[in-house]
């Protein structure tokens, strides 16, 4: 097969690597990819949201299946696109995706058919939105704009004034776009999070090895939400009787009120999850692989990945026995100074290549390739990937990889994986 990838990160990187070990992949494009996916895949100069030259180029080159990997296509209705001029394509249709891209409809449908999950109100002004945190008088609270806004639109605040300028930032300064157009408030839940991604044709669902993110920029989980400092997998807490509770409470169901809603959904369904003294509840589902997760996922799999996203797509995902390998990974983000706010582009990157050489899998988010160098381009620039008979050995590993890399203003967390819940 000829496969294109849309978008450059660094979970399209690892969903290119994991192709890449395919039998039945003979050629991997990526658009428009980044400096460490041009090793592995042909990189093509378009935009993530250009469909129609998506398209274009996928039938000059006969591609014979399309990956469409981050949110803001799969939302605007990219698969729909490729499956109307005759292409295969991975991921929900933009019917199916809105359970990202909303996340109004996404409280709304647990609420209908039960699923687990944290109570809240929805508000189109910022005013009512206001006088009802007051009136609630119960912090922390969970600010949340309603559209996608890179990982980055939920605020949790701790006091009334935090939880004012939370509501001012999103819906009046538009600080996330059009995304904050209305909101959600949302009860602080507590407990360990867990994260885990599954493939689904709509008929069966298939978890994946479950994975922990690490969402604020500083160790401790202090500072700002970030797209995602790093990750570890399999989650500390997640037992067989836990996976069990999820699958009976929340996977299956969250199928089935798809499939009511005659929204099926097909692709990889990620559910962000919290297990709390009243068992396992949902903080958000993603309509795609998660990013840094996959970077830690994937590298455990150990069945053929082209072979699963074409059963996906043929809705024959029951006919592919998904196996896993009993190890562990570990994924540390390497990020530029100032990430999640303001930072700096352009620096060159050394010592990839010797953490490679040392056993390292080095994922591309923010790297573009100058002079045969590696330059910065992006706020989290590399995620450094250690496999290891379990955790401690993984993180070991990976930290020790770590110590290789260098550049400017470098900055990473130092407790990816430490935390024993």
């Amino acid at each position: 097969m000829k496969v294109m990838v849309i978008s450059g990160g660094g979970r399209e990187h690892a969903i290119i690597w994991s192709l890449s070990k395919s039998a039945l992949v003979d050629k991997i494009y990526c658009a428009p990819g980044n400096g460490g996916i041009a090793q592995l895949a042909e990189c093509v100069n378009i935009g993530v949201l250009d469909f129609k030259a998506q398209v274009e180029f996928a039938k000059k080159e006969n591609i014979d299946m399309v990956v469409v990997a981050p949110d803001d296509p799969l939302a605007n209705g990219a698969v729909d696109y490729f499956e109307e001029n005759g292409i295969r394509a991975f991921g929900p249709n933009k019917a199916a995706a809105v359970i990202e891209g909303s996340k109004v409809f996404a409280k709304d449908l647990m609420k209908k058919y039960n699923i687990p999950t944290a109570a809240y109100e929805v508000f189109d002004n910022s005013a009512n939105a206001i006088a009802y945190i007051k009136e609630q008088n119960s912090y922390p609270v969970v600010v949340k704009a309603e559209g996608l806004a890179l990982g980055k639109g939920v605020i949790i605040a701790n006091d009334f004034s935090e939880a004012e300028s939370a509501v001012h930032e999103i819906m009046d300064d538009k600080v996330f776009g059009e995304a904050g157009g209305r909101i959600v408030i949302e009860e602080f839940l507590t407990g360990p999070e867990i994260s885990v991604l599954a493939f689904t044709d709509g008929n069966v669902v298939k978890p994946m090895v479950s994975a922990q993110d690490h969402k604020r920029a500083f160790d401790n989980d202090e500072g700002l939400n970030t797209g995602g400092m790093g990750t570890f997998s399999p989650s500390r807490i997640y037992t067989k009787e836990l996976e069990e509770e999820c699958m009976n409470n929340i996977f299956l169901p969250t199928i089935k009120a798809m499939n009511a809603e005659g929204r099926r959904f097909k692709g990889v369904l990620y559910f962000g999850l919290m297990s709390t003294k009243d068992g396992v509840k949902v903080i958000e589902y993603n309509c795609r692989f998660g990013d840094p997760e996959t970077q830690v996922v994937l590298p455990r799999l150990k069945t053929d990945l082209a072979r699963i996203f074409s059963a996906v797509i043929d809705e024959k995902l029951s006919e592919v026995e998904i196996e896993w390998e009993d190890n562990a990974a570990v994924c540390v983000v390497l990020a530029s100074g100032g990430y999640p706010k303001s930072y700096q582009k352009g620096y060159a990157i050394d010592g990839i290549e010797k953490a490679e050489e040392n056993g390292a899998v080095v994922f591309h988010a923010g790297t573009k390739l100058e002079d045969g160098k590696y330059l910065t381009n992006g706020g989290r620039v590399l995620g450094v990937t250690a496999v290891g008979d379990n955790l401690d050995d993984a993180i070991k590993k990976a930290y020790g990889y770590v110590d290789y890399i260098s550049f400017k203003d470098m900055h990473f967390r130092h407790d990816i994986g430490i935390k024993k819940q």
